[in-house]
C-alpha cells in the first residue's frame, strides 16, 4: 500500500477534519452519504477537497442504510457521516440493520467539545460510544486529534474483516477544528495491506467431499457471505452437480440461465412432503428465520448431511445438528475443494436437477381467478410477476415490504436479476430499501436498480426520492399499493377467521397518489391499475435513465404462502397458536379449555 501522506491545504489550516478525509481517502473511500451537521463541517470541507463524493440524504436512517446498500453491492465498506446525538439517534436503526446483516459500513460522528461533558450542552446528552457499543463491532471516541489515523485505519479493519459489521467513530467537534502536530501523528496500520483470510482444514474438506460423493440429492445454499465467489461457485456447483439456492439476504452468482441456479432457497419448501436434500452445504449462510426456523422444511431434519461453512464458529450448529462445521472463508474454501476436484465422485442426478429448476421457473399455486380478483383489483402475484419480467435483465432488485416483498420474492427470478436483496432482514426491518437501493445505485452506475415497496414500506423514507433526483440516480420504484398493512391484515384474518374481534392499525389511505408524491419531488410518476399496462409502464419507465414511481393497485387476497406458513393456524387444541413463530404446546388442557392449576 502507498505511504500515507497528510496534503497541506494552500490557502487554510490543515485540521483534524482534513486528517479524517485523507485517511479515509488513503484507504479507498470514494463516497460518504449523511446529513449535513455542523459539528461535521471540518470533515466535510476536508472530504469535499480529498476527492470523496458526498451524497447528502433526507433523512440520517437513509444515509446510514445507503451505505450498507453500497456495501453489498461494491464489496467495499460502506461510510456514512451523522451529526452528534440527534442524527446518531436517527441513524441507530441503520446501525441495528447493519449489526443484525454483518454489513461492512463505517459512521462518522462528532459531539460537543470534551470540555463540555456532562453540561448539558448542546446535542451532548447521550454517550454515543456507550449507546452504539451493542450495535456495532467497534466504537470509540477519538481524543487525540494526532490518533485518527490509527483509529480509522483500525476502524475500517475492524469493519472488513473476520465477521463483517459495523464500526462508529466518535470525533468531537473541537478535535475535528484541531491541527495536529504533524510529526506527533499516529499512523498505526493505515499503510498495512490486508489481512489474509481463514482457510480450511484440509481433513475437513475431505470429509465434506466423502459426504456430498454419497449424496443422491445434493444442494448449495449461499448467504451473504459467498460475496465475490463467483467463479468459484460456478465450478464448484458443476464439479458436484449441485443445485444452488440462495438465501433472501444475497442472491446468488451463479448466471440467471445456469441449469443449477434454483433461486432463493424458500422454494426448497417445495420439497417438503416429499423427496428432500439429502445433502446441503450452508456457504455463509446463517441459520434461522430466513432458511424456514427448525420446521424442516428447507434444511431438511432428518435423513440429511449439514455441512456448514462460516466464519463465525458460533454460528454453526446454532440451530441445526451439523454434521459437518467449519470456520473459513468461503472463497478459500470453495478453491480448497476444487484443488481436491480428482477426489469428488458425486453422481449427476438429472431428475433432482430438473425438478430443482421447475420449482424456480413454475408458477405459483395462488394465482387462481385470472388476473383481476373478485374485488375488482390486480391479482398480486400475477402483477408483480408481469412487472419483473418487463425489466431490464441484470438489474439490481431491492425487495421491501411485507406481503409485497414476498409476491416479488416470489417471482424476481423471472427479472432475471445481477443481484437480488430482501432488505429487511433479520430484523425484518421495512424501509430499508429506499437507502439500499441509494446506495446500489451510487455503487454501480451502469445497471436499473428497482426498489420495490408495499405501500406500507413506501412510507417510510419515500422523501428520499428527492436524493435520488437530485443525484440524477437511475431508480425505479414500485409501490405494490393494496391500502392495507397487507401482512398485517391477512395475519389477523387468518387468526381470528370467523370471529368477531377487531381488526386494528391495518388501514391506510386509499387516497394516497405515490406517483404524484414522485412527481412532486423531479421523478416520473406513473399509476397502472389495468394488467395489460404493467408491461410497456414498466420498459417505458426502466429505459427512461432518470428516477421514477410505479404507483400499482393490486389486490389485498390472495394471502401469501409464506404468511399463511409462519402464522401456524391449526385446530389442534393442545397448541397455542403464536404468529411469525413455532407454535408451542398448551401447558394444561382439561376438556376442551385450559385450566389454571394443571389439573387432568
Amino acid at each position: 500500500m502507498v505511504e500515507f501522506k497528510p496534503q497541506i491545504p494552500a490557502k487554510r489550516e490543515f485540521l483534524g477534519g482534513d486528517l479524517l478525509a485523507q485517511a479515509l481517502r488513503h484507504l479507498g473511500v470514494e463516497v460518504a452519504f449523511g446529513v449535513h451537521g455542523g459539528h461535521l463541517d471540518a470533515f466535510l470541507v476536508g472530504a469535499e477537497e480529498c476527492g470523496i463524493k458526498l451524497v447528502d440524504t433526507r433523512h440520517e436512517t437513509t444515509a446510514v442504510q445507503a451505505a450498507e446498500g453500497y456495501a453489498k453491492v461494491s464489496g467495499k465498506v460502506g461510510v456514512c457521516f451523522v451529526t452528534a446525538n440527534s442524527g446518531f439517534a436517527n441513524g441507530l436503526a441503520g446501525l441495528a440493520t447493519a449489526y443484525a446483516d454483518r454489513s461492512p459500513i463505517f459512521v462518522v460522528t462528532s459531539s460537543p467539545p470534551l470540555q463540555d461533558a456532562e453540561t448539558n450542552a448542546l446535542q451532548g446528552f447521550h454517550d454515543q460510544v456507550v449507546v452504539s457499543k451493542p450495535l456495532t463491532k467497534f466504537s470509540h471516541r477519538v481524543t487525540n486529534v494526532e490518533e485518527i489515523p490509527r483509529i480509522v485505519a483500525y476502524g475500517m479493519r475492524s469493519a472488513n474483516s473476520g465477521i463483517k459489521g459495523p464500526v462508529l467513530i466518535d470525533f468531537p467537534i473541537d478535535v475535528l477544528f484541531t491541527p495536529p502536530q504533524m510529526h506527533r501523528i499516529a499512523f498505526g496500520a493505515i499503510t498495512a495491506p490486508p489481512a489474509y483470510n481463514a482457510a480450511p482444514d484440509p481433513a475437513a474438506v475431505d470429509n465434506v467431499i466423502g459426504q456430498w460423493n454419497k449424496a443422491k440429492r445434493p444442494v448449495i445454499i449461499t448467504g451473504t457471505g459467498a460475496r465475490g465467489t463467483d467463479a468459484a461457485l460456478v465450478k464448484l456447483a458443476e464439479a458436484t452437480h449441485s443445485p444452488v439456492f440462495y438465501s433472501n439476504k444475497f442472491s446468488s452468482p451463479i448466471p440467471a440461465n445456469h441449469e443449477l441456479r434454483g433461486g432463493m432457497a424458500t422454494r426448497l419448501a417445495a420439497f417438503a412432503g416429499g423427496p428432500q436434500p439429502d445433502f446441503v452445504l450452508l456457504l455463509g449462510a446463517r441459520t434461522g428465520f430466513l432458511l424456514g426456523g427448525r420446521g424442516g422444511a428447507i434444511i431438511p431434519n432428518k435423513d440429511c448431511v449439514l455441512a456448514q461453512v462460516d466464519l463465525d464458529g458460533s454460528e454453526i450448529g446454532k440451530s441445526h445438528a451439523v454434521e459437518i462445521g467449519i470456520v473459513s472463508d468461503v472463497g478459500l474454501f470453495a478453491e480448497a475443494l476444487l484443488e481436491k476436484k480428482s477426489k469428488i465422485s458425486v453422481k449427476r442426478n438429472d431428475e433432482w436437477i430438473r425438478d430443482c429448476r421447475d420449482h424456480k421457473s413454475t408458477l405459483s399455486n395462488y394465482i387462481k381467478g385470472g388476473e383481476v380478483m373478485p374485488d375488482g383489483l390486480l391479482h398480486p402475484y400475477l402483477a408483480m410477476n408481469a412487472f419483473m419480467r418487463a425489466l431490464p435483465k441484470d438489474s439490481i432488485i431491492m425487495i421491501d415490504g411485507g406481503e409485497a416483498g414476498q409476491w416479488a420474492a416470489m417471482t424476481v427470478e423471472a427479472a432475471e436479476p445481477k443481484v437480488a436483496i430482501v432488505s429487511t432482514g433479520y430484523l425484518g426491518h421495512l424501509g430499508n430499501g429506499w437507502g439500499y437501493s441509494l446506495g446500489a445505485a451510487v455503487a454501480d452506475p451502469s445497471r436499473l436498480v428497482v426498489n420495490v415497496h408495499g405501500d406500507g414500506s413506501a412510507g417510510f423514507h419515500i422523501q428520499e426520492l428527492d436524493t435520488f433526483a437530485r443525484f440524477g440516480l437511475n431508480i425505479l420504484t414500485l409501490v405494490a399499493n393494496n391500502y392495507v398493512w397487507g401482512m398485517s391484515l391477512n395475519g389477523q384474518e387468518l387468526i381470528y377467521q370467523g370471529k368477531s374481534q377487531a381488526r386494528p392499525a391495518i388501514r391506510l389511505s386509499k387516497s394516497c397518489k405515490y406517483e404524484v408524491v414522485a412527481q412532486g419531488f423531479n421523478n416520473d410518476g406513473a399509476f397502472v391499475d389495468k394488467f395489460e399496462d404493467i408491461k410497456p409502464t414498466t420498459e417505458r419507465m426502466s429505459r427512461s435513465g432518470k428516477p421514477g414511481l410505479i404507483n400499482m393497485i393490486v389486490s389485498p387476497q390472495p394471502t401469501t404462502p409464506a404468511t399463511l406458513s409462519m402464522v401456524g393456524m391449526t385446530e389442534d387444541k393442545n397448541v397455542i397458536v403464536v404468529p411469525y413463530y413455532d407454535n408451542v404446546p398448551r401447558p394444561y388442557y382439561k376438556d376442551g379449555a385450559a385450566t389454571a392449576d394443571g389439573s387432568k
